[in-house]
């Protein structure tokens, strides 16, 4: 009988625990349900139409999910205009800087594993950036330059959070354009062929742009930790992400270069002429807009990932979840807990600070527009955007495919159309709050 009794409690103790780690998993749902509006979503559905009726652009896709509930996952207006094929909800996007996120994550997992700590110097794992110059004087006219010692090493920290003095090729400052150009430091996107081994190398033998932990600056720091991953795990970026996040999440149509099946979901590239009329993307600085259905090598911790809107959605409903989905442990709480922690000080990114990977809304940009202070957020260089509102439970994303694009208030009008259609928020005591 005494066996029978403590049998029974054991039950009870796994359904408790089981209970308490039941995270949401992403199921699509009525508004209702989640303290939302369906007739004010339709709102959002006459913005993003306008925008395409319109010609600002070709197509828009968007999600937003509420405590894990999908109330919203659309495709609006066309993905190649001339034969008006519509875009299609679950196409496949370049989502480019969104890579760094993903990749960020990866690295925090391998720091649970005790690989290294944050505050390490990232040559003890990749020894090229021992000893490091910083730029002193630049000369635009033949791209010559002088250099001053740097203070201290980078960390891995400082590369989590873009304050380690590294610049961006091609999107950078114009003397991370100039230098990097010169020697040939390409941006992780559209170089299937190229070596990240030795594009990191490369990148260690030139100057910074900064002494490390002095600025906030976008860079190609995601790319060292792309390396970090490899050289720490033993095995490619590609294979790491697939087999320890993609998988355990089924993240099946995230790759950093397409399966043939899935080539012909692969999204439309556009841009715009001098007029601002949208128009298709051609080749054109050496990218071809094609470059994810072709075979490639160079998995760029930093940029490359191509994706749909719920797998996307999946990964950040994990972060939400505090580091779980599907009954799947990716990271612990107190970790998700640290990344979205400020972790640059009294630096800023525009209004907002940043953490281990995201950038974090800021009370000054929470009195903007309506996202909470403490949402997470970025974006990818095609036209990619996202936020998560831990405090509203809010995981949305708005996907398009134009650069460069004079019309990005799109991103600020969706933020208030999915927020318009809040009838209940959570902890406020405003409108029937639970």
């Amino acid at each position: 009988m005494r066996q029978y009794i403590s049998f029974f409690f054991l039950l009870i103790a796994l359904a408790t625990q089981a209970q308490k780690s039941n995270q949401p998993v992403l199921q699509e749902a009525r508004a209702e349900t989640v303290g939302m509006s369906s007739e004010r979503l339709q709102r959002l559905d006459r913005i993003m139409q306008m925008y395409v009726d319109s010609g600002r652009q070709a197509g828009v896709a968007v999600l937003v999910a509420r405590n894990g509930k999908i109330v919203q996952h659309k495709a609006y207006g066309y993905d190649n205009m001339a034969q008006k094929t519509p875009l299609r909800r679950d196409g496949i996007f370049r989502i480019a800087s969104q890579t760094k996120a993903i990749t960020s994550m990866g690295v925090l997992m391998l720091y649970e594993e005790g690989k290294f700590l944050l505050d390490d110097p990232i040559s003890k794992y990749l020894p090229a950036f021992k000893t490091m110059m910083v730029l002193d004087k630049f000369n635009e006219k033949d791209t010559s330059y002088t250099t001053i010692p740097a203070k201290r090493e980078i960390t891995i920290r400082q590369l989590l959070t873009h304050t380690s003095g590294i610049g961006y090729p091609g999107i950078g400052s114009k003397e991370a354009n100039s230098i990097y150009a010169k020697y040939k430091i390409p941006s992780g996107i559209g170089t299937p062929n190229a070596n990240l081994a030795d594009a990191i190398n490369g990148l260690a033998k030139l100057p910074l742009l900064s002494q490390p932990g002095d600025r906030w600056m976008y860079s190609v720091s995601i790319d060292v930790l792309g390396r970090l991953i490899e050289v720490v795990s033993g095995q490619t970026l590609d294979k790491f992400l697939r087999t320890r996040l993609f998988d355990p999440l089924g993240m099946n149509d995230t790759f950093f270069y397409l399966p043939a099946p899935k080539h012909n979901r692969l999204t439309t590239l556009y841009t715009e002429d001098a007029s601002k009329k949208t128009i298709l993307y051609t080749a054109q600085g050496g990218l071809d807009p094609n470059y994810p259905n072709q075979p490639g090598t160079f998995y760029a911790g930093g940029a490359g990932l191509n994706s749909t809107l719920l797998d996307y959605a999946i990964f950040l409903q994990m972060v939400l979840n505090g580091g779980e989905y599907n009954g799947k442990r990716i990271l612990s709480p107190t970790t998700i807990k640290l990344a979205l922690m400020n972790q640059i000080g009294d630096l800023n990114v525009g209004n907002n600070k940043f953490g281990l990977g995201f950038s974090l809304n800021s009370a000054k940009s929470a009195a903007r527009l309506p996202v909470s202070e403490g949402a997470f957020e970025w974006g990818g260089y095609f036209g990619t955007n996202y936020w998560v509102d831990p405090k509203e439970g809010i995981v949305a994303l708005v996907y398009t495919q134009k650069v460069p694009n004079s019309f990005g208030d799109l991103n600020d009008k969706i933020r208030v159309m999915v927020y318009q259609a809040i009838t209940e928020l959570k902890g406020t005591g405003i409108g029937t709050d639970d």
